[in-house]
Parts: structure tokens; C-alpha cells; sequence
């Protein structure tokens, strides 16, 4: 019997890199996302086709479900090992699915170089199809702090963190009256998340009064019905970040001329930025040679 699996994207407005510390993270699901097809097959294999937005095939292979089990993959296809590490981690927690073979299709509707959550709502869809714990199968697979799984598995705002070991994932109304003025950019690069947690860690071990603060401007932007104050904390925020990661904000290094406020989201230096003006600035990030430029409305669930 066919079966499909959805999981939502997502995109990070407060906490990067410090929700790996504890702090409270404010996490937007998208109305982007992908899916998961499975269907049983009388094989001894898996045989796996991954769909771009565009129905192009990006990826394709056909793995023994005896090298899945024993997670003995001896191929050079770097997708295809970690497809067979995470299927082995998801065997291994209930063996009960891979006794006969499948037929696996997986689509996404936005572009992969997006960084909307490509992996992440792959391991949600699987962790569905297997019935297991998504956050576990994340830690015992890529690694990270989980907002991305709490994103795939809700359909509205959530704030997210990370208690004895534990998420903690509270669904929540960010519903603020100046969303028409709110923008997603991309940025044309797609930023490697766990190389940017690595780096993270070189430079901050766990900072109490960090985390104070991120919670407080977190706490601060889910209560302000002004605009002027959004833009306020979340350049606070910005700042503080360039600060701690000893790195420019994005506005200083990319946009100084920009009429508004600018603010990096999940790992910097690459995929989205949030951006807030008055006047629609689709025309000025154009000009700039970034023509990817999403209103929240039509970005947020």
C-alpha cells in the first residue's frame, strides 16, 4: 500500500546558533516543503528517486536493503551514504519496515539550493514512514539543535528550545500587522548549517548572559505590535550576533545603502535574510543581482 509523508520548511527569525545553548528560538514553518512516497515492492531492494521542484530528477539509486541494515554501503555516492546511514538509524529503531523492499519518491516544491530544509524534512518524512522520534533520528544523523523538525511537524509559529537535552516545541500566534512590509532575500548561496555550528563553537562556549539577552529579544519581538520596535530588536539582535561570531552584519557587508532593516537568519553568510521596509524593495535587491525576494504572506504558513 502507498503511503505519503509532508513536512513542512523552515526558516529561523530569532536564536541561530544560540538555541544550540538553550536559548528560546522564534521558528517560522513555511509553506514550502517536501514530501515522501513509499511504496512496498516484492525487491530485496530500496530504490530511491529524489524530484526538484521542477519534477527533474536530482538524485537517483537503487540500494540492497541488506547493505541498509548492516549500513555496509561500499559505493562512492556521497547521497547515497548518508541515505543508508539514515535508514540504518531509522531500521534500527524499529525493524518492523524493511522486511520487503520499496519504491521511494521524494519531492520538493522549492528550489534545493534554497536551504529551507532539504534535510530536515527528509529526516521528518522518514522518522513518519518508520514511526519513530524525528529529533532522535536528526541527533543520531546530521546533528543540531531541532527547531527544523518542530518546523516540519507544525503548521503554524512555534518558539523552540533545548531542555536537558530535551525540545521543547509551544506553538504560537506571530501574526504581526506589518507583515506586508516583511521580505525573505536570498542570498544566491547555499550556507553548509553544520560547517556554520562548527564554527560557532570555536568562537562561544556557553554564554549565560547571551542567552538572557537572545531570550529576552525573543520574548520582546512575540509581544510588539510596532513595527518601529521589530525593526528595533531585531537589529539588537543582528549586532549582537556579528558581535559573538566576530563577523559584519549583513547590512554592513552586503546592503549599507539599504532603506530598512536587515537581519541574518539561521547559519549566516548564505541563504535567506529578513528584510523590513516601508516601500516594497523588490527593485533595489534586483538592482543588487539578488532576484529571489519573498513576501511573508506568501513565504509563511
Amino acid at each position: 500500500m502507498k503511503k505519503t509523508f509532508y513536512s513542512n520548511g523552515k526558516l529561523l527569525l530569532t536564536g541561530e546558533y544560540t538555541v544550540l545553548d538553550g536559548a528560546k528560538a522564534l521558528a517560522l514553518p513555511t509553506k514550502y516543503g517536501q514530501s515522501l512516497q513509499v511504496e512496498p515492492t516484492e525487491s530485496d531492494t530500496l530504490q530511491w528517486k529524489s524530484l526538484n521542484a521542477d519534477g527533474s530528477i536530482w538524485y537517483e539509486d537503487t540500494i540492497a536493503i541488506s547493505e541498509i541494515k548492516k549500513n555496509i554501503y561500499k559505493g562512492t555516492n556521497s547521497v547515497t551514504e548518508q541515505l543508508v546511514k539514515i535508514v540504518h538509524i531509522a531500521h534500527k529503531a524499529n525493524p518492523e519496515i524493511l522486511n520487503t523492499g520499496y519504491n521511494a519518491v521524494t519531492e520538493l516544491t522549492f528550489p534545493r539550493n534554497w536551504g529551507l530544509g532539504t534535510s530536515s524534512t527528509l529526516i521528518n518524512n522518514i522518522a513518519q514512514w518508520f514511526g519513530i522520534d524525528a529529533h532522535q533520528l536528526l541527533w543520531d544523523s546530521f546533528g543540531g539543535s531541532g527547531y527544523d523538525i518542530a518546523c516540519a511537524q507544525n503548521d503554524s509559529a512555534i518558539l523552540y528550545r533545548i531542555e536537558n537535552g530535551l525540545p521543547v516545541v509551544t506553538p504560537i500566534n506571530f501574526e504581526p500587522d506589518f507583515t506586508d512590509m516583511i521580505y525573505f532575500v536570498y542570498l544566491n548561496q547555499k550556507q553548509n548549517s553544520r560547517s556554520a555550528i562548527a564554527a560557532y563553537k570555536t568562537k562561544v562556549n556557553e554564554n549565560k548572559a547571551l542567552i538572557d539577552t537572545i531570550n529576552t529579544i525573543t520574548e520582546s519581538v512575540l509581544k510588539t505590535d510596532s513595527m518601529k520596535e521589530f525593526c528595533m530588536l531585531v537589529e539588537k539582535h543582528e549586532k549582537l550576533m556579528a558581535y559573538v561570531l566576530n563577523t559584519p552584519t549583513v547590512k554592513q557587508y552586503l546592503f549599507p545603502d539599504f532603506n530598512g532593516t536587515l537581519k541574518s537568519l539561521g547559519a549566516w553568510g548564505g541563504d535567506f535574510i529578513l528584510a523590513v521596509a516601508e516601500d516594497n524593495p523588490t527593485a533595489y535587491f534586483k538592482d543588487k543581482g539578488y532576484t529571489t525576494i519573498i513576501n511573508y504572506k506568501d513565504m509563511i504558513l
